[in-house]
């Protein structure tokens, strides 16, 4: 079951769209590129190119984890949907909280909880149900609850789709930062430094998946009137 850090990658980006911004999946290569490469949301922020989507997509067909929507009806864009639910036979809950494991790196239950909130519907299961029979699947787990570390108050839960995973610190938010700047270009010289208390506000993540979600509707109407976005 093992994936590279691409195809996982790839992978939770289509699970997690499919759950968040519904009117604009399947996605398109570009679209998905952009999922991958988000700097909220995410750790580590990658910076893939089209290739490199394009390569873990091939591979994830071939092991019957995603398919390709071939266009109709006039239109040249190939779109992309994961099954994942059908190939392992997860709940739309468990698929959701093992993506954001994958797109969030190592996380306690109360970080999870949290950030699957906006995913998980009324009639799913708690996120630590979710959790324990993530841990649970046989003949191989999804999911692992890490060893608590002096000094922390909680432990951690991990994902197990690129096999086992070195129990490290999650990057504080000032790798974040630092890794945001590398992607984006160099900052101001004279920028003031961020205050140790900023977070990022709580309504970043729904503008970004709003701002998504108008870029797949253009590609839609892109290709309704026969406008191929790609070189």
């Amino acid at each position: 079951m093992a994936l590279s850090s691409e195809e996982a990658r790839v992978l939770a980006s289509l699970i997690e769209k499919e759950a968040t911004v519904p009117d604009g999946y399947p996605l398109s290569l570009n679209a998905l590129r952009l999922a991958c490469n988000q700097s909220t949301n995410r750790h580590p922020v990658v910076a893939y190119e089209d290739r490199t989507v394009e390569a873990a997509l091939m591979s994830l067909k071939s092991i019957g984890l995603v398919r390709f929507v071939h266009p109709s009806h006039g239109g040249r864009t190939i779109r992309y949907r994961h099954i994942a639910d059908e190939r392992w036979r997860l709940e739309p809950g468990e698929l959701a909280v093992l993506a954001v494991l994958v797109l969030r790196g190592p996380q306690t239950t109360g970080e999870l909880r949290a950030r699957t909130e906006r995913i998980l519907h009324a009639g799913d299961h708690t996120v630590e149900e979710i959790l324990d029979a993530l841990a649970a699947r046989s003949p191989e787990p999804f999911a692992v609850h890490q060893e608590r570390r002096p000094g922390e108050r909680d432990a951690r839960w991990a994902h197990l789709l690129a096999g086992e995973v070195d129990d490290v610190e999650p990057a504080p938010a000032s790798s974040e930062r630092a890794a945001r700047a590398t992607l984006s270009g160099p900052a101001a010289p004279d920028a003031p430094a961020a205050s140790p208390a900023s977070t990022t506000p709580p309504w970043a993540a729904d503008l970004a998946d709003d701002i998504e979600a108008l870029r797949r509707r253009l590609d839609r109407l892109e290709e309704l009137v026969g406008v191929d976005d790609d070189p």
